[in-house]
């Protein structure tokens, strides 16, 4: 089983949630690219859990960087990211295999490797692994130009912004419950042309990997699924002065870019891992038992999955960079 993203700057994950460590592996990253130490802990800061809505896991993210990189330039070689885990609780998941969490891989994973997955606070499909994807994308900031505008916010919280959202989240922990939630990504500044056909175009190569973040329900594009109740006259872009195109056109036709932002939704369902006691199936006693999750979980997806939705679409751009000629290779 691989878990890597790209064709051109390929990054690959490893570890587990409960393992000694997690993160990345980088191949195709070009030389002489200037690594921002300082940026570098910026971003893992926004993604670490321990605080506001996220799960109270005290973990340091400090980045080891172990090959691929000398005197704070790229090397061209592969680059080699580790973060260990300093704080494991492996003890709240003494219930798995045999009575798997509702809403989670367990059962899946463990039926594929014949028992040989560590299930522990959900393994290699853990969010935790998002911090080397984090990782790797704070490194490749340098390599995108500076007009390649990358930016994600949180969306929505249960359908609802801002005070009232957060405050709709507060509740759900406090009732041992969880929240769906929304991200909104815009990707502006890319130059007409930008990107590939088909199969390789800027929609279906985000899609792709922003639907692999762990909880991903939907990506959507432009006006999303409401362009399925409009005419065509009602949504077609037109073209104006010096090919200029209105606020809220497609940023990307044909799998290109058009010139215009490109607005994309992720929405993020409710975290399965709940202290609300849920009924599921115990395989040794061959009965439905409750079962009360006791380990530490984010009640809501979207504020930690911000940083990581912004680093995924820059991987991706920046491997469409590098395979356009936009981006030396």
């Amino acid at each position: 089983m691989r878990m890597s993203l790209g064709e051109n700057m390929v990054v690959t994950l490893f570890g587990e949630s409960h393992g000694p460590a997690v993160g990345a592996l980088i191949e195709g990253m070009p030389p002489n690219i200037d690594l921002d130490a300082d940026q570098l802990v910026a971003d893992m800061i926004a993604r670490r859990p321990g605080s506001g809505l996220a799960s109270k896991r005290k973990e340091t993210d400090e980045v080891e960087i172990l090959s691929g990189v000398n005197s704070g330039k790229t090397t061209g070689m592969p680059i080699l990211l580790l973060i260990r885990n300093r704080d494991v609780r492996s003890k709240d998941y003494s219930f798995l295999p045999y009575q798997p969490r509702p809403g989670h891989v367990d059962h899946p994973i463990n039926v594929k490797t014949e028992g040989a997955a560590d299930l522990r606070g959900g393994g290699s499909f853990s969010a935790r692994l998002t911090a080397g994807l984090v990782a790797a994308a704070s490194l490749s900031r340098n390599l995108i130009p500076d007009e390649w505008e990358i930016e994600a916010k949180v969306g929505a919280l249960g359908g609802l912004e801002g005070d009232a959202g957060i405050a709709l989240a507060e509740q759900a922990r406090k009732d041992g419950d969880s929240l769906g939630s929304r991200v909104d990504l815009v990707i502006s500044g890319l130059p007409v042309g930008f990107g590939e056909p088909w199969f390789e175009g800027i929609e279906p190569a985000l899609a792709r990997a922003l639907m692999a973040i762990p909880a991903a329900r939907a990506v959507e594009f432009g006006r999303g699924v409401g362009a399925g109740e409009m005419r065509g006259s009602q949504h077609n872009d037109k073209w104006g002065e010096e090919m200029s195109l209105s606020e809220g056109a497609d940023g990307a036709l044909g799998g290109m870019a058009s010139g215009a932002p490109i607005h994309v939704r992720i929405t993020f369902k409710p975290p399965s891992g709940i202290s609300l006691p849920q009924e599921t199936f115990n395989q040794v006693t061959g009965m439905m038992e409750e079962l009360a999750i006791k380990g530490r979980h984010d009640p809501v997806i979207a504020p930690r999955a911000r940083p990581v939705v912004e680093a995924v679409a820059r991987l991706v751009i920046a491997d469409l960079g590098i395979q356009g000629g936009y981006i030396d290779g």
